[in-house]
């Protein structure tokens, strides 16, 4: 069976061949989520959906439920195809997720099945070097490319500060440089969006992510605003995620600014590939790069290589990593265990204390 429609949203046959297990059903992408609904394309065109009761049953947190960029299985009937049930969703080959903002432990998923991953920041207040560390150490572990975009540089009067400031986190990731008001550097960004290929814009509210895509798509397709003049602070002006194509072929998921990024999971390893390779040369394998001698991180900050800034990023990531997956209860032991090696030590360090204000009495 040919699927013309599907494959302008980037069907392939691995997908086809998942899905033929099942021929009850239909294939289909998730192309807009709201707060109760989505929208899917199938080969037959678009569809307002909910998912299935028994999706609803299984479902043990937000990343079983459905998200744009998804391909899923659905029924409609044969009255009204307008309404679809969505009962599965195909196994994704990328996902880019948070842990959802207020909560413990419930994961929020971005975007699915994205190929590169344009982490947007603008060079105003908005720049900030231990937040993009934090884009790349969750865009690392998603599966896609990230690719760093700096946005509105025809408002900053000196873009390559700026450039060389990026570079020192940027690693394995390109950088472009853009101003969508001037049409400057989109052609840089459109080279990278390719026929049947996802991509998502992620970043900050205010930053240009929906101006953006309205000029890679030479079309008003998402709302946008400027940015409030007295304190540089954006606007959610995009309120639910949207997947669209773009003429030349390539696939674009447009999300709404996140203030908070919590991390789910992440990929230091890749993120700060310079601290872990200086890491791998100390002279103690468990060094933690604080005090020990023979360290070859630290050897690195009194050199100048590295900046102490970056290092604090990296311990901090790695402890909310080594949190993330945890209730209260575990949160609390791991950071005993972390703070003092262990709940005996920790009852030694109490009695201490307790003994100590004794003798104060």
């Amino acid at each position: 069976m040919n699927y013309p429609n599907l494959t302008r949203y980037g069907l392939t046959t691995a997908i086809i061949q998942e899905a033929a297990a099942t021929p009850e059903y239909r294939i289909a992408r998730v192309v807009r989520q709201n707060r109760n609904w989505y929208e899917v394309m199938s080969e037959s065109g678009a569809a307002r959906a909910a998912v299935s009761g028994k999706l609803l049953y299984l479902a043990e947190g937000g990343h079983h439920f459905p998200a744009v960029g998804d391909w899923v299985l659905i029924s409609q009937s044969d009255d009204d195809d307008d309404i679809a049930i969505i009962h599965r969703i195909l196994p994704r080959k990328s996902v880019f997720e948070r842990k959802a903002a207020g909560t413990a432990n419930e994961i929020q998923v971005i975007a699915a099945n994205i190929d590169t991953v344009f982490l947007c920041m603008s060079l105003n207040q908005d720049f900030n070097l231990r937040r993009m560390e934090r884009y790349l150490t969750i865009a690392w572990d998603s599966g896609a490319a990230p690719v760093i975009v700096l946005t509105k540089s025809d408002l900053c009067d000196d873009p390559q500060r700026y450039l060389r400031e990026i570079s020192s986190i940027s690693m394995f990731t390109d950088v472009m440089m853009c101003s969508a008001m001037a049409d400057d550097g989109l052609d840089s960004i459109n080279s990278r969006i390719r026929p049947g290929e996802t991509v998502a814009f992620i970043g900050s509210s205010g930053v240009g992510k929906s101006t953006l895509i309205n000029r890679l798509a030479g079309e008003e397709r998402f709302a946008a605003q400027e940015v409030r003049a007295s304190d540089d602070k954006g606007r959610h002006t995009t309120t639910h995620r949207e997947l669209i194509v773009l003429s030349n072929g390539g696939i674009v998921i447009d999300t709404p600014g996140m203030r908070e990024l919590q991390l789910a999971g992440g990929n230091l390893a890749m993120a700060f590939e310079d601290i872990e390779d200086l890491a791998a040369m100390c002279k103690f394998s468990n060094c933690s790069h604080r005090t020990e001698p023979g360290c070859a991180v630290r050897l690195a900050i009194e050199t100048g290589a590295i900046e102490q800034s970056r290092l604090d990023s990296y311990h901090k990531l790695k402890i909310e990593l080594s949190y993330s997956g945890l209730d209260s209860r575990e949160r609390e032991q791991r950071k005993i265990e972390r703070m003092f090696g262990g709940k005996s030590q920790f009852k030694q360090v109490k009695k201490a204390i307790k003994n100590k204000n004794k003798g104060w009495q």
